[in-house]
């Protein structure tokens, strides 16, 4: 059969029926693994002492009065609000620090939240003691501080609340009573140091503020009599003094005034300066300048009449030259009254502006004597006030010290008031510690269960990790994979002697399969020589070949068996005759070939041993002579199957490869390692043997069901054909079926 030739290259991905076939096979390892974890877990946690753990959780804050203090008039906490982690870690860290387990070892009495205190430890006589002593008398010998803090470290465990402020302090001892007055011992202490603490650093405060306090005093005295010196140095009245300050002589009413009237007074004559230059540029046209002025604002009611006048006097006089002429009296009465009234109005015209720069000219002497008053009074002032500048510093200085006394006078009051406030929040027990009822280690119930999943963890990964190492055949998929050769048969294991198990043997059904695959993996039918090798020793050749020529032999064909395995034969040993003369001696020419063969029970299959191997003929195989048997005796039997040593041993199977028609490798399942039986096929096919397949041997059916379909299933069925009855007057045909299914 071509398949059987030449298999493809299987998938190496691994199924779940792999890893169960490994848990199957390695079935012991993983039940002698888990009965020893489980019980090492059962008896380890049976001799263990019971331990008993009691807790005791509290609320830490920042330091801070359980109502507001005087410092915070809105109600609110002073030191309340967010949470802070730092802050409950540190606190955290503090608990198992010394200044907290030092008490708590060597306090007697322990003060509660109310005031009143309370012995949580009390020695044999029953009279008060500290945790310290009481251990000291427990254990015989006195115990160190040393050794006390480092037994009460190993007792105590101390954990954080996630993302609260509650600190949880877990004491674990083989006494329920104990461990309760521990944990509550523990967060007493804390509670009556965190108190402590804050009354130390207040008072500390207080004592250091009313120091500075009495200093400010004395310095406030001080400037006092100084301020009074410089005022009797310097003639100072109380009645110049503003704000420690100077008065200055003139109000900052008076100066603003002042001030106005500069403005104003400069003001106007700036204006007066501009219409007197205006003017004056006017003054080459008297007609022109005599009728600005009224426009300027400046009301003249004598100029304003002689302008009348004059425009009238000069319409009538226009009028009369017309009607009388030039010559007429009447017109030169006109004219002399026209004359009369210009020599007026340029007499008043030159009046004006004389009075206009008279006005100038007062206005410029009166801006000047203010200013210079404004001055004066302003460097009297300034004079004034760094003269007495010493003084007013003096007086300033005296007025920040009576301010900082009233500051600090103000905090000792409120450090003062706040230091009586009570202050149970900052450490608040919210559950003391209860005696516990049931043992907190070891847990019986858990640790077993825990040994148990242990125990098949472990108990399956060593599975694993064992078949990981083991490189050797384990699945008809290995050999192809790896040897890229057909198996011809899967042989069970446990299988004896055919001969004497008899043709219906359960096991025999294997050895007809491995016989059909074998006839049909000829290419010829004149290959009737089989040589069957193996990679190491103890694989279980000499068996299968004798079977193998069994079975051939009870199908009514003439087989020969040969021993030719020289230096340890072993089929005489199973045929119970002996090997005094055989191939070796028909080899050497020392007896006729009818002398060393030898018959067996079965009619049809002969058998010749080995014989003795002189030290001289080790190569006795690979002579002419043995290729000469081989050839005759093809020439007698139908088949001659020859059995062999190790090919990894010694030469002489490789050279019996060489010589006969068709190889057969037989390979124990889980023996040698792959590598090993790959060398063992490329000599054969080195030497130019014709490797025809694998006999995978020795399989455990029981532990792998992969092989069951191979053979397994014949033993069932022979188990059933032998239950069932022979029918009355019939025979049943031995072999019948099983032929069918070869």
């Amino acid at each position: 059969m071509d398949q059987l030739k030449a298999q493809p290259q299987q998938d190496s991905k691994l199924h779940f029926l792999d890893y169960w076939r490994i848990i199957r096979i390695r079935k012991t390892v993983i039940l002698a693994v888990f009965v020893l974890v489980v019980l090492t877990a059962t008896v380890v946690t049976v001799m263990l002492p019971p331990y008993f753990r009691s807790t005791a959780r509290i609320k830490v804050e920042r330091d801070q009065s359980d109502i507001a203090g005087v410092a915070n008039f809105s109600g609110e906490r002073t030191m309340g609000g967010s949470f802070d982690p730092y802050f409950v870690m540190t606190e955290f860290e503090v608990i198992q620090s010394e200044v907290v387990l030092g008490p708590a070892l060597n306090t007697i009495n322990f003060f509660q939240a109310d005031g009143s205190t309370n012995v949580l430890f009390k020695d044999r006589q029953g009279n008060p003691t500290s945790l310290k002593n009481f251990w000291s008398e427990a254990q015989g010998t006195p115990l160190s501080d040393r050794e006390g803090m480092l037994k009460l470290r190993r007792t105590l465990d101390v954990r954080q609340t996630r993302m609260t402020s509650l600190i949880e302090i877990n004491v674990t001892s083989k006494n329920a009573d104990e461990a309760r007055d521990i944990a509550n011992a523990v967060a007493l202490t804390y509670q009556t140091y965190r108190r402590n603490e804050k009354k130390r650093l207040s008072e500390g405060g207080i004592s250091a503020l009313s120091e500075r306090l009495a200093e400010v005093d004395r310095q406030v005295d001080k400037q006092r009599e100084e301020v009074g010196r410089l005022r009797t140095n310097y003639n100072i009245p109380d009645s110049i003094i503003q704000n420690d300050a100077p008065t200055p002589l003139m109000t900052q009413d008076t100066l603003r005034r002042f001030e106005q009237l500069r403005i104003e007074s400069k003001t106007e004559l700036d204006r007066q300066k501009r219409l007197l230059e205006q003017l004056k540029e006017m003054a080459s046209r008297p007609d022109e300048l005599a009728q600005a002025i009224p426009t300027t604002g400046i009301m003249d009611n004598l100029l304003t009449s002689y302008l009348e006048n004059l425009a009238l006097t000069e319409q009538k006089l226009v009028s009369l030259k017309q009607e009388f002429g030039p010559a007429h009296s009447e017109v030169l009465k006109y004219a002399a009254q026209v004359d009369d009234l210009k020599n007026k109005v340029k007499q008043r015209v030159t009046g004006f502006l004389a009075g206009l720069e008279t006005k100038v000219a007062g206005l410029e002497q009166s801006l000047t004597s203010l200013e210079t008053e404004v001055e004066n009074a302003r460097n009297k002032d300034i004079a004034e006030a760094t003269r007495t500048l010493p003084y007013f510093e003096a007086k300033t200085k005296l007025r920040e010290l009576q301010e900082f006394r009233r500051l600090v006078y103000q905090k000792v009051e409120i450090e003062r008031t706040d230091l009586k406030l009570p202050k149970t929040a900052m450490v608040e027990i919210v559950d003391t510690a209860k005696a516990a009822l049931v043992p907190f280690t070891p847990r019986r119930a858990l640790n077993i269960t825990l040994g148990v999943i242990i125990g098949l963890v472990v108990g399956v990964g060593l599975a694993f990790f064992i078949e990981y190492l083991d490189t050797s055949v384990k699945t008809i998929d290995d050999v192809e994979r790896a040897l890229g050769s057909p198996v011809l048969g899967v042989i069970p294991q446990n299988v004896g002697i055919l001969i004497d198990e008899g043709a219906e043997s359960p096991h025999a059904e294997a050895y007809r399969v491995l016989r059909t695959n074998l006839l049909f993996s000829r290419k010829d039918d004149k290959l009737n020589t089989v040589a069957v090798v193996s990679a190491g020793a103890g694989e279980g050749k000499s068996t299968t070949v004798f079977n193998l020529a069994a079975v051939f032999a009870q199908s009514g064909q003439r087989v020969l068996v040969v021993d030719s395995d020289l230096r340890r034969p072993t089929l005489h040993k199973m045929l119970k005759v002996s090997n005094s003369i055989g191939l070796t001696n028909y080899l050497l020419k020392q007896n006729s070939l009818e002398e060393v063969i030898q018959t067996t029970s079965l009619p049809t299959m002969d058998f010749m041993p080995s014989g003795k191997l002189p030290s001289s003929s080790l190569g006795i195989l690979s002579s002419s002579q043995m290729r000469e048997l081989i050839t005759e005796l093809k020439q007698h039997y139908d088949f001659i199957f020859f059995d062999s040593p190790p090919v990894m041993g010694v030469s002489d199977a490789s050279i019996l490869a060489s010589e006969v028609d068709l190889t057969v490798q037989v390979i124990q399942y889980r023996r040698y390692p792959q590598p090993m039986n790959i060398r063992a096929k490329q000599l054969i096919e080195k030497v130019g043997g014709n490797l025809a397949g694998i006999v995978l041997n020795n399989i455990n059916m029981s532990q792998d069901e992969s092989y069951y379909y191979y053979s397994g299933y014949y033993h069932d069925y022979y188990a059933k054909n032998e239950e069932e009855p022979v029918p009355a007057g019939g025979s049943k045909a031995p072999g019948k079926d099983q032929h069918k299914k070869a």
